[in-house]
């Protein structure tokens, strides 16, 4: 089968095209046809070897396909089905833990549901796990243009929280207004001072930092005394280590560095932010924009884009017809 294999860590260039086996599902797998692979950025951190995995490996972290063997017998060959949260979705087949998948109900698209659990799910854990947010909160909210942004502003509006976006051109301005932000910023070495004027003069109660390096000292400087900070990203590269006495001077305030993992790490809780995701697409109160399809064969392609941030909402590669 055709398949996107990496057999050592870098930039785009290792992203290799190439014949692979196809693979042997074990009792606690499925056997799926990928019709399509959700493109994500935490993608880009194992091809560069931040995050690892045993090489050679096919990267790809959800997608949604037809189901081939079920070695149980339990779901029915042709079934469409979504997952996240394991290697192998750059490729023709993919053997899936039967725990990761999602049915995919008749009226989501296959591009949608290939890039709805990983990028829903973690806007879910940031609204509703990280921090209960509540009617009245204010957000800072870096990369609001990307897939978790324009997400994560849908469901802190609809919860009742003021959002402030922030975005690098007019085109992404537009996208972050239609996903309800309530203002929408650019980036800039006095963000902090622009957000806490619009805010009445007090910091925000949190920031979800998508970017990193270039805006986490805006970062601590937006937020307000004993307010949070959450780093769920490094799209400008890894923020430097820290004085945990910064905390401190910016007022006793909180930082953590979550994971999807941590926040779905039970079957459970995998299932219900799942659930949340998919009904919410299902009734009409969750948006999801593609924004770009590419073929397997242009995976590189695919992870320049993304990273030079040319790309907006979900990105994905387009397997199967």
């Amino acid at each position: 089968m055709k398949a996107i294999q990496i057999t050592k860590t870098g930039g785009p260039e290792v992203l290799t095209y190439t014949d692979v086996p196809e693979p042997v599902p074990n009792a606690d797998q499925v056997l799926v046809e990928v019709t399509v692979a959700g493109i994500n950025y935490i993608d880009t951190y194992y091809r560069e070897g931040i995050y690892h995995y045993e090489l050679p490996f096919i990267p790809g972290q959800e997608g949604c396909g037809r189901v081939i063997e079920d070695p149980k017998g339990e779901i029915a060959e042709g079934t469409v089905v979504a997952w996240t949260g394991t290697a192998g979705s750059y490729a023709e087949i993919a053997a899936v833990p039967r725990n990761r998948l999602v049915a995919v109900p008749e009226g989501i698209s296959h591009d949608v549901a290939a890039s709805m659990l990983l990028q829903g799910m973690t806007a879910h854990y940031l609204i509703h796990g990280v921090r209960d947010t509540q009617e009245g909160d204010s957000i800072l909210l870096t990369a609001g243009a990307g897939g978790v942004g324009l997400l994560a502003t849908q469901m802190a509006r609809t919860a009742g929280a003021t959002v402030y976006s922030v975005v690098s051109s007019d085109e992404k301005e537009k996208l972050a207004y239609e996903a309800g932000a309530t203002e929408v910023f650019r980036y800039s070495d006095n963000l902090a001072e622009i957000v806490r004027r619009r805010n009445g003069g007090r910091g925000v109660d949190v920031v979800y930092d998508g970017v990193g390096k270039e805006t986490f000292g805006e970062s601590l400087e937006a937020v307000r005394p004993r307010g949070l900070v959450c780093l769920f990203g490094a799209a400008s590269g890894p923020v430097d280590p820290i004085d945990p006495q910064i905390l401190n001077t910016h007022g006793s305030i909180f930082l953590t560095r979550p994971s999807l993992g941590a926040y779905t790490a039970t079957d459970d809780e995998f299932r219900m932010r799942a659930q949340a995701v998919t009904r919410a697409i299902e009734e009409g109160s969750l948006n999801f924009r593609v924004g770009a399809h590419y073929a397997l064969a242009d995976a590189r392609k695919a992870h320049e884009d993304l990273q030079s941030r040319k790309t907006t909402g979900s990105i994905v590669l387009r397997i199967q017809d």
